[in-house]
């Protein structure tokens, strides 16, 4: 039996340019050039897109992960 499976790959990299919009160009064309030049992402994994956003760290940075962890712990203390 076939299965279409839809993946994502995450990830955070550190690129030195001089505004958001040249770090994200920066990373999207090297990342490009990778998935073009690999027949196996091509062909057998099909990769179709590849999406990402800047920002500078601390202030900007997503909040997400540190609300999970708070979230998680707020459970944890309530458990015992």
């Amino acid at each position: 039996m076939i299965f279409k499976v839809h993946w994502i790959i995450d990830g955070v990299a550190e690129i030195d340019a001089k505004d958001k919009e040249d770090a994200e160009k920066i990373l999207q064309e090297g990342l490009e050039d990778y998935v073009k030049n690999s027949e196996i992402l091509m062909n057998k994994f099909v990769a179709k897109s590849i999406q990402g956003t800047a920002y500078l760290p601390g202030t900007d940075e997503p909040k997400k992960d540190d609300e999970n962890a708070e979230s998680k712990e707020n459970s944890n203390e309530e458990d015992s």
